[in-house]
């Protein structure tokens, strides 16, 4: 508790309550939080001076600009602050849009608060000791398929399956390149992914 207290979270959502919400549950759980009704309010606290948050909660259909959109201004202009997405858009479509354009996690309405919060810290403690900011599309959805059934062990084939459903040119090698590739992204925390000799791969 004592570490998050010092973690700054923004929550973009042009739904008044939900907003409000996520301000009073994040609050009482020790984190510092500042609100924004739409992204374009969200952005223009980035040009304040000194202005940085740890995380950025970041509803997707907003008006005029949505929250895919402020996601990729963002990263263009080289801010790489985590970001969860909270949305009623459940598409896989829409999912691999999000972490596309660089988002770190993706969450669908309705929700639990608990949910949030478990995501919120999961995304800090990744992206404290690692920069997973830095994943290309594919790694994210291989980390994000092994963090869905951590302890559980996916085939290559699986795992093909879900993060490259419609390439079939692509063999079994890739997989492993990638898992190498995300390892070595991860750091320490790359040891959590571990290799089941002859079958696949898992997080522990």
């Amino acid at each position: 508790m004592d570490n998050e207290q010092r973690k700054r979270i923004l929550v973009v959502d042009d739904e008044e309550d939900l907003r409000e919400i996520l301000r009073f549950n994040l609050e009482a759980e020790g984190f510092d939080v500042e609100t924004a009704a739409s992204a374009e309010e969200a952005l223009s606290k980035f040009e304040i001076r000194n202005s940085k948050f740890e995380i950025i909660l970041l509803d997707v259909m907003m008006d005029r600009m949505s929250g895919f959109e402020m996601a990729q201004r963002l990263r263009d202009a080289g801010d790489r602050t985590p970001i969860v997405f909270l949305t009623a858009r459940d598409t896989h479509d829409d999912e691999l849009q999000g972490f596309d354009v660089g988002a770190d996690d993706y969450i669908t309405k309705p929700f639990s608060f608990d949910t949030v919060l478990a995501r919120v810290r999961a995304v800090l403690r990744r992206t404290g000791t690692a920069n997973t900011t830095g994943l290309t599309k594919r790694e994210h959805l291989i980390l994000d398929l092994f963090r869905q059934q951590p302890g559980r062990f996916f085939s290559r084939e699986e795992i093909l399956a879900a993060v490259w459903p419609d390439d079939t040119l692509v063999g079994v090698r890739s997989v492993d390149v990638h898992i190498a590739r995300l390892r070595k992204k991860l750091g320490a925390d790359g040891n959590r992914i571990v290799n089941k000799t002859g079958f696949g791969y898992g997080l522990v």
